[in-house]
């Protein structure tokens, strides 16, 4: 899923290619996207080539070929001094199916999956009608969602009760890694992973908690934290 940017960009190059048989300079890039310094056409390519949608031709100076376009794509430019509407960041209602999507120029809507247990954990509750709306530039390759931190387990780790974290959707995960762990199939909670042998520990970050001993068959990854956003 592109963000807005991203998929001006692609755009741009996609029309200029077509017009000009030969890929945009930066400057072009820049300019046509109101954008302040080459450093964020350097981001936006990367991101484009990483989902695969553009390639770099090896040993050639401007040489960007486009390897697949979007559904959605608009076959005109955008204008120079073009500026999209910001939607405001935060959580918002929308009707659409949970799944990320862009929703401003360098903001992506995630799924929001309601409120997890850092202490005693609880079933997962999945709301499909809440996004939550971070930016680009904090998440990666994969998908991704959000969750709200409920509980004071994993407050010496600097995740505080009413944080809201950002999960890598995943099923592995490295010792040592923060994850979402599913319990026997029903009970979700954000922990530390540590392999212990034949068992799976979920370790607190908090004195006052006990870590918690688990058969491999009764432990599930569901997500790697790759990010947190506070409200203060």
């Amino acid at each position: 899923m592109l963000t807005r940017k991203q998929h001006e960009l692609l755009t741009f190059i996609d029309t200029h290619l077509k017009a000009n048989g030969v890929s945009p300079s930066y400057d072009e890039m820049k300019e046509a996207l109101n954008l302040k310094s080459k450093s964020g056409i350097h981001r936006l390519i990367t991101g484009l080539e990483e989902r695969g949608f553009i390639r770099r031709l090896p040993h050639k100076a401007r040489a960007l070929e486009v390897i697949k376009r979007p559904e959605n794509m608009i076959d005109d430019p955008p204008a120079k001094g073009f500026q999209p509407k910001v939607v405001e960041a935060g959580f918002r209602r929308t009707p659409q199916p949970a799944e990320a999507a862009p929703v401003s120029d360098d903001a992506v809507a995630l799924p929001f999956y309601g409120k997890i247990a850092a202490g005693t954990p609880i079933e997962a509750l999945r709301d499909n009608s809440r996004t939550f709306e971070v930016p680009a530039g904090l998440l990666g390759r994969g998908d991704h969602y959000a969750l709200e931190i409920e509980g004071d387990s994993m407050i010496e780790a600097g995740i505080l009760d009413g944080d809201v974290v950002l999960i890598r959707r995943t099923d592995t995960a490295d010792n040592g890694e923060i994850v979402v762990a599913l319990v026997d199939g029903h009970e979700a909670t954000l922990k530390r992973l540590r392999r212990r042998g034949a068992s799976i520990a979920l370790e607190p970050a908090n004195a006052a908690h006990e870590t918690r001993i688990f058969g491999p068959d009764q432990v599930r990854v569901q997500g790697r934290l790759v990010g947190l956003i506070r409200k203060y």
